[in-house]
C-alpha cells in the first residue's frame, strides 16, 4: 500500500439501524474524490445505485471481483473489502470493520484497517466490540458512539404458521432456506429469498416483492445482517447454529445482535425471537439481554496476514504470508482457500519450473485469488486454478478464447430447478472474476460483457423460479381476505394415511407426501394444509423414525430410486465417481428438520454402501484404488477406466498399460475379482442379473445406458438388446457371446496348443453353448489363431498360433475440463 499524508481518523461504532453506512456515503459524497469498502458484493452494488443517484453514473465507479464499472472520469468507488483500489482519495470508508475477526477474511479487513487511509478523511464502521481494537491499532483515532435508533425487543419463539406480518426468518444453509420459503408458501402464500450467493439482480427483484407487498415474509442467511435494508419488524431464527466453513457452531452474541438488528427501520421498534421455543436452536435469557441491551463482549484480536507479500519466489511468498505478526492484539491468520492453494500447486514441479520470475510470482498468486464461489472444497478448485494458472503461465499468458467460450456456454441455459440455476450463477462468477482481469484474456472487455450478459439471464431465471416455487399469490390474498387461524382446527389422520380436518378429507399422507384430495376447492387446498401441519409434522416424524430403524432389507433399488414401505425417499446421483454415487432426499422430506434429514440420509447411505458391497464389491474397491496415490499410474490408469466403464472394458484400448502392470499389481487386480482375459477385462460377477441391473442404473447416472441382457443368456442373436462389451457380450457377427465364456474358450484353445504346431481344440464346450461354426471362426480368429488347411476333407479342423497384432496406438480424445484423471491422457504415448 502506498504511503501517503492523510487526514483525520474516525471510528463510528455502534449496533445495526445506528445510520452508519449512511453517515459515511454523505461524508463521502462531501469530498472531491473517495472510496467505501464492504463485505458483501450486493451491499457495494446497493450502495452504488444510491451514489449514481446523487453524483451521475459517469462519476462513480464499481469495483468487485466479478464486476467492474469504471468510468474514466470516475472519482467516487463502491467496492468489496477486497477489491479497494489502491488511489490518492480524499474520503476512505471500512464497513463492517469488525470482520477483522473472521477467520477467512479477516485478514483483509485488518490490512485495510491498518493501511487504507484518506487524503483529508478516513472513517472506519464497526460495532461496539471493536472499541479496544481501534485503541490498540488506531490510537489517534476519534471513537464516536452511534445510539441505536429504535429499540429491539425479544417477543419469545413463534411457530412459522404465527410469525407476523412483514417477518424476516433466517437460516444458515440454503437447504434450510428452500425448506422454511417452501413452509411458507404452504401457510401463508410464499416469501421472498435473500442469500448472499445471489447476484445483486435476483437479490433485488426478490426484496422488491417483499418491499412491495407482494409477500409478507422474507426468508435470508446471515447474509441479512450485513447492512441489507430492508422494511422488516420481526426477525425469527430458524436456528442458531451455522457451519463457519471449518465447524458447526452456535452463534456469538454479537452474530445474533447483527442479525436480529435487521428488525425495525430508523425510529421504528423491531423484534426479534426464534422459531424453536426449547433446544439447542432457542435463546438463552443472558443472550436475550445482552442484545436488548447492545452488551457484547469486546474483540480481544483480529487476524492479520502480511499486506505486501514478497514476490521475488514462490518460497519467499509463502513465507511472507506464513510470517506471524508482532505480539499484541494482532493474530496470524488461519490457512485460507488462496493460501492453501499457493502451496498445493507449489508443490507440482510444471509450476516451480515456470515460476522463476517475481512477475510470475504475482501471476501465480493472483490466480491463487480466485474465489471457490461453487463451493465445491479445496480440491477441485486447486485444480481449477492450477488449469487456469497453466494457461496463464505459457504461450501469451492468456485463458484460451475457445475453452472460455465452451465453459461459459454451457452455464447459458435457463433449464433446471432453483438449486440448479443456483449453482450455475455461482459458477458464472468465477468466469466473471477471470473476465475482470484484463491480462488474463485477449479480449476481456468482449468476454466481461458475456459473462455480465449470462450472470443477468440466469439471474432473472433465478428470481422467476424462486418466486414460481415459493410463493403462491392466490394464498396469499386469501389469507388476508379472510384473517383466519387455520392451525386452531382439529385434524386426524386415518390408519390408510387418509388426513381429515374436522372430519372433512383433504387427503393422504403417502410415505412422506401429503397429496391433496382432488376435490378440495383450490381456494382451500393451503390453508387446510396449515391446518394439517402439525399432525402431519408429528406423523412425519414418526415415519422418519421407523425408516431409521428399518432392517437392510426394507429398502429396494428401482431404478435410481431408493424405495422405502413402498415409497420412493431418495434418488441416487451422479457423485464424485460411477463408483461412489450420492445420494439426494426426495423433496418430499423437505418437511422434516435438517437434523432429521441428516440422520434419514445417513441412514440411506449405509444402505447403499452395503449394498454397492454386496453387488459391486470390485467396483468400490476400484474406485479407491484409482485415486490410490501410492499406486503406479499404470494401475490406476486401468482401475479409473475399468471404473468408469462399470467394471467392464475391452482389452485393446488399455493394452499398453495392461503391459505396464507388475505381476504383483495384476495379483491385486485379480484378489478384486478383476479377470484380465485375452480380449477383454471384467468381473464376472457384474453378468449376475442382479449386480448387472445395479451396474446398469450407476451407468445411467453418468449419461450411459447400457442395455441388458435378458437373464442367463449366453449367446446373444443380432437382434437382441444387450449385444456390445458394455453390457457384457462380444460381437462376433450374427451372435454375441458372453465375455466370461469367451475367456473360457481362449483358456480352452491355448491349454489344447502345443507351442506354435497345429492342433484341434475340443468343440464340446462352444457346442454346449450354441455357438455357430462361424461364430467361432471369428473368435478363433480374434484370439490370434489361424485355421490350418486341411489335407483331406475328412480330417478334422485344425488351428494354429500366430499370435495377436501388436498393439495400435489409440486415437487421441481430449479430456473433459475438470475431469480428475485428465493427466492420465498422455499416459503411454510415446514422447
Amino acid at each position: 500500500m502506498t504511503s501517503r499524508v492523510s487526514g483525520a481518523v474516525t471510528a463510528v461504532l455502534g449496533p445495526t439501524n445506528t445510520g452508519k453506512t449512511h453517515l459515511a456515503i454523505e461524508r463521502m459524497c462531501a469530498h472531491s474524490s473517495g472510496i467505501i469498502g464492504f463485505p458483501l458484493r450486493l451491499l457495494a452494488r446497493e450502495v452504488y445505485d444510491r451514489v449514481v443517484a446523487i453524483k451521475g453514473a459517469d462519476k462513480v465507479a464499481l469495483v468487485t471481483g466479478e464486476e467492474k464499472i469504471v468510468p474514466p472520469d470516475a472519482r467516487w468507488f463502491l467496492c468489496t473489502a477486497e477489491s479497494m483500489p489502491d488511489r490518492d482519495v480524499a474520503f476512505v470508508a471500512l464497513d463492517e470493520a469488525q470482520l477483522g475477526a473472521d477467520l477467512e477474511r479477516g485478514h483483509v479487513f485488518t490490512d485495510r484497517l491498518l493501511h487504507q487511509r484518506g487524503r483529508d478523511e478516513t472513517m472506519i464502521l464497526g460495532s461496539e466490540a471493536l472499541k479496544p481494537m481501534i485503541r490498540a491499532l488506531v490510537p489517534d483515532a476519534e471513537i464516536i458512539a452511534r445510539p441505536r435508533f429504535s429499540t429491539l425487543t425479544y417477543a419469545g419463539a413463534k411457530k412459522i404458521s404465527r410469525l407476523p406480518k412483514r417477518s424476516a426468518i433466517v437460516a444458515f444453509s440454503a437447504e434450510e432456506v428452500y425448506a422454511v420459503a417452501e413452509m411458507l408458501r404452504r401457510l401463508r402464500g410464499g416469501a421472498a429469498v435473500v442469500m448472499g450467493a445471489l447476484s445483486p439482480r435476483t437479490r433485488n427483484a426478490q426484496v422488491e416483492m417483499f418491499q412491495a407487498g407482494e409477500v409478507d415474509y422474507l426468508v435470508a442467511t446471515d447474509a441479512i445482517g450485513m447492512g441489507l435494508n430492508m422494511d422488516v419488524a420481526h426477525v425469527a431464527f430458524a436456528g442458531l447454529h451455522k457451519f463457519d466453513g471449518r465447524r458447526r457452531r452456535r452463534l456469538t452474541v454479537a452474530e445474533m445482535a447483527q442479525i436480529a438488528g435487521r428488525a425495525g427501520r430508523h425510529h421504528r421498534d423491531g423484534s426479534f425471537g426464534a422459531l424453536a421455543e426449547e433446544g439447542p436452536d432457542s435463546f438463552l435469557p443472558e443472550e436475550v439481554l445482552a442484545i436488548e441491551e447492545h452488551r457484547f463482549p469486546r474483540l480481544d484480536h483480529l487476524y492479520w496476514r502480511e499486506g505486501d507479500p514478497d514476490l521475488s519466489s514462490i518460497d519467499a511468498l509463502i513465507a511472507s504470508l506464513e510470517r506471524k505478526p508482532e505480539p499484541g492484539v494482532l493474530r496470524a491468520a488461519p490457512l485460507a482457500t488462496d493460501l492453501q492453494v499457493l502451496k498445493r500447486l507449489a508443490d507440482e514441479p510444471w509450476v516451480r519450473d515456470r515460476v522463476r520470475r517475481p512477475a510470475m510470482v504475482a501471476r501465480l498468486w493472483a490466480a491463487c485469488g480466485i474465489p471457490d464461489f461453487r463451493k465445491v472444497g479445496l480440491d477441485p478448485h486447486a485444480r481449477f486454478v492450477s488449469r487456469v494458472f497453466g494457461h496463464l503461465s505459457e504461450g501469451l499468458g492468456h485463458v484460451p478464447h475457445q475453452w472460455f467460450a465452451d465453459e461459459i456456454a454451457r452455464l447459458d441455459t435457463m433449464a433446471g430447478d432453483v438449486e440448479t440455476l443456483a449453482g450455475r450463477l455461482s459458477a458464472i462468477r468465477s468466469w466473471a472474476y477471470i473476465a475482470q482481469r484484463a491480462d488474463w484474456l485477449a479480449d476481456p472487455k468482449h468476454w466481461a460483457e458475456r459473462t455480465r450478459e449470462i450472470e443477468e439471464r440466469l439471474s432473472d431465471g433465478l428470481h422467476a423460479s424462486l418466486t414460481q416455487r415459493f410463493v403462491d399469490k392466490r394464498t396469499t390474498a386469501l389469507i388476508r381476505r379472510i384473517g383466519a387461524d387455520a392451525g386452531a382446527l382439529p385434524v386426524t389422520i386415518g390408519p390408510e394415511g387418509e388426513v381429515l380436518v374436522e372430519d372433512h378429507p383433504i387427503g393422504r399422507l403417502e410415505g412422506f407426501r401429503f397429496t391433496v384430495e382432488a376435490g378440495a376447492r383450490a381456494n382451500d387446498k393451503r390453508l387446510l394444509l396449515a391446518a394439517a401441519e402439525k399432525r402431519l409434522g408429528t406423523e412425519r416424524g414418526r415415519r422418519a423414525e421407523a425408516l431409521i430403524a428399518a432392517e437392510h432389507d426394507a429398502f429396494t433399488l428401482a431404478e435410481d430410486r431408493l424405495v422405502w414401505d413402498g415409497h420412493g425417499v431418495a434418488r441416487l446421483a451422479a457423485g464424485a465417481s460411477l463408483g461412489r454415487p450420492a445420494i439426494r432426499l426426495e423433496r418430499d422430506l423437505d418437511c422434516l428438520s435438517q437434523p432429521m434429514r441428516d440422520r434419514v440420509k445417513a441412514r440411506l447411505e449405509a444402505w447403499l454402501a452395503r449394498s454397492l458391497d454386496r453387488q459391486l464389491p470390485a467396483l468400490v474397491r476400484l474406485a479407491a484404488l484409482a485415486r490410490e496415490a501410492k499406486a503406479s499410474p499404470a494401475i490406476r490408469a486401468v482401475a479409473a477406466a475399468l471404473e468408469d466403464a462399470g467394471g467392464i472394458v475391452p482389452r485393446q484400448p488399455l493394452r499398453l498399460m495392461i503391459d505396464a502392470l507388475s505381476p504383483d499389481e495384476r495379483r491385486r487386480l485379480r484378489a478384486l475379482g478383476i479377470t484380465i482375459g485375452t480380449l477383454d477385462i471384467f468381473d464376472p460377477r457384474l453378468l449376475k442379473p442382479g449386480a448387472a441391473a445395479w451396474r446398469r442404473t450407476l451407468m445411467t447416472l453418468w449419461g450411459q445406458t447400457p442395455d441388458l441382457a435378458r437373464p442367463g443368456a449366453t449367446i446373444l442373436r443380432r437382434d437382441e438388446p444387450g449385444r456390445g462389451v458394455a453390457s457384457g457380450y462380444r460381437p462376433l457377427g450374427e451372435q454375441a457371446v458372453r465375455v466370461d465364456l469367451v475367456e473360457r474358450i481362449a483358456r480352452a484353445a491355448h491349454d489344447a496348443r502345443a507351442g506354435r504346431g497345429p492342433f484341434t481344440p475340443d468343440a464340446s464346450l462352444a457346442t454346449s453353448i450354441g455357438l455357430e461354426a462361424a461364430t467361432l471362426d471369428r473368435l478363433m480368429g480374434d484370439l490370434g489363431f489361424r485355421k490350418v488347411k486341411p489335407a483331406a476333407e475328412a480330417d478334422p479342423v485344425r488351428w494354429i498360433w500366430r499370435g495377436r497384432p501388436p498393439a495400435r496406438p489409440a486415437p487421441r480424445v481430449e479430456a473433459r475440463p475438470g475431469n480428475a484423471f485428465a493427466a492420465l491422457a498422455d499416459w503411454g504415448r510415446p514422447s
